[in-house]
């Protein structure tokens, strides 16, 4: 599929984005192993959370959905998963596999998973790492352990982890493995990752310790069934602001956005760039802040943005090249050399699209550095199957000269699969999405 992008002026309302991908994964693994019956109401019904399901249904679990957005889960504890009749097909979900990958850890089979052509090239040696250790093992392809990868579960024992990068798929994996372990699992960060396993896992009665950077799960107490609403996802939401912040008299509300402080980088960012960013009342929605934010129009300024910050921007790095575009000055990105096993490169890939649309980009090792203003032209790009990028090119087709066509657009589902609906209800009627012909 191609999406056709044609400047149409400012893009100005209220919207509420999708459900949370990370809580979305986490909700219905958790659920699978807890005691009794779990409702999830807001399920980002995404290609990437439904193969996670369709993964729990293989191994055992009840997942039923009720509506568009809502999973009842029948739980019956850890020792009710079972080993699936073949491999557990991921599509493009890296989150799905890596967590599953530490949940059957500790169960007393072998089970394979599987991607497509994008997951398949995509390293798992970090994740087999920390399983080793505490006793299962891990077989993948080459000296990285890509996909096809196969786990072996059996008796583990808990470890003190500490890991190279911070990373909320490794934590998480060392964690659910922590589950089935004998004695305590503690991992250990450079900085500060998503915390969405921890806050679900206190929330369902394990018993588990933050300590700063330092995290201890001490296995024993079942969990228990709950019900949760998942709140509307930050790094989807944040594409609508992005656009907000460059097309000249935008005003975009997002509602119930997820605020989680480990999630919250982009908005500190923008901080920095002088955008004109507001964030309303804030609350509670199971056990994560949430709260509403604006997004107006406004002048923008370079910035250096590297460090730990980027552990709480790494989806948003894609997005945050566009509008380095349209700022005043050198914006330097860096200490981001995680986006090279992203979906794709994903530095090659924003310097690629933002080269060809007339941007004044560089690629550097670990990020990238914009000159800017620039303006941009409209250009024929290429998604390289990978959803953030498609959509960080949408949003810079909006303030582009002339049309943009990018293609392999149909990767957008994988995260967002209203994005192109959302931004036309917010006035981007040029936005259409058209099958390849």
């Amino acid at each position: 599929m191609k999406l056709t992008v044609r400047p149409a002026g400012p893009v100005r309302g209220s919207v509420r984005a999708p459900g949370d991908k990370s809580i979305s994964h986490r909700a219905a693994l958790l659920a699978a192993v807890a005691e009794g019956r779990s409702r999830i109401e807001g399920f980002l019904q995404c290609e990437d959370c439904l193969h996670t399901a369709d993964a729990l249904r293989a191994l055992g679990a009840h997942v039923d959905p009720i509506g568009t957005d809502t999973l009842e889960v029948h739980g019956g504890g850890l020792a009710s998963l079972r080993r699936p009749s073949g491999p557990l097909e991921m599509g493009n979900s890296g989150t799905g596999m890596r967590l599953l990958m530490g949940l059957v850890a500790g169960r007393p089979f072998h089970v394979t998973f599987t991607g497509d052509d994008s997951l398949s090239r995509r390293p798992m040696d970090r994740i087999a790492e920390p399983l080793r250790l505490m006793g299962a093992d891990v077989e993948g392809q080459g000296e990285r352990l890509t996909p096809p990868v196969t786990v072996s579960g059996g008796s583990l024992r808990g470890i003190t982890y500490e890991t190279p990068m911070a990373s909320a798929q490794v934590k998480s994996a060392v964690l659910l493995a922590g589950l089935s372990a004998e004695g305590e699992t503690t991992v250990i960060e450079p900085a500060a990752s998503r915390d969405h396993t921890e806050r679900m896992l206190a929330a369902m009665g394990a018993q588990i310790e933050v300590d700063g950077l330092r995290v201890t799960l001490t296995p024993g107490a079942p969990l228990q069934a709950t019900s949760m609403q998942v709140p509307a996802d930050i790094s989807s939401a944040a594409f609508l602001l992005g656009a907000a912040l460059i097309a000249e008299g935008s005003d975009v509300l997002a509602l119930d956005v997820l605020l989680n402080p480990t999630r919250t980088g982009l908005l500190e960012a923008l901080e920095q760039m002088g955008a004109q960013i507001e964030i309303g009342e804030t609350r509670e929605i199971a056990g994560e802040p949430v709260g509403s934010v604006r997004a107006q129009f406004g002048a923008l300024q370079a910035a250096e943005i590297g460090g730990d910050l980027i552990p709480r921007l790494i989806d948003e790095v894609p997005l945050l090249t566009v509008l380095a575009t349209q700022a005043e000055g050198t914006t330097v990105i860096r200490d981001a050399q995680e986006l090279r096993v992203k979906e794709s490169d994903r530095l090659s890939a924003m310097a690629g699209v933002l080269t060809a649309m007339g941007a004044d980009i560089t690629e550097r090792q670990d990020g990238l550095e914009i000159i800017g203003p620039t303006p941009l032209h409209g250009a024929e790009v290429d998604s390289l199957g990978d959803h953030r990028v498609a959509m960080s090119a949408a949003v810079a087709g909006l303030v582009a000269d002339g049309e943009t066509i990018i293609t392999g657009a149909e990767c957008i589902a994988t995260s967002y699969p209203t994005f192109v609906r959302d931004l036309q209800g917010l006035g981007a009627e040029r936005v259409e999405e058209k099958d390849d012909q």
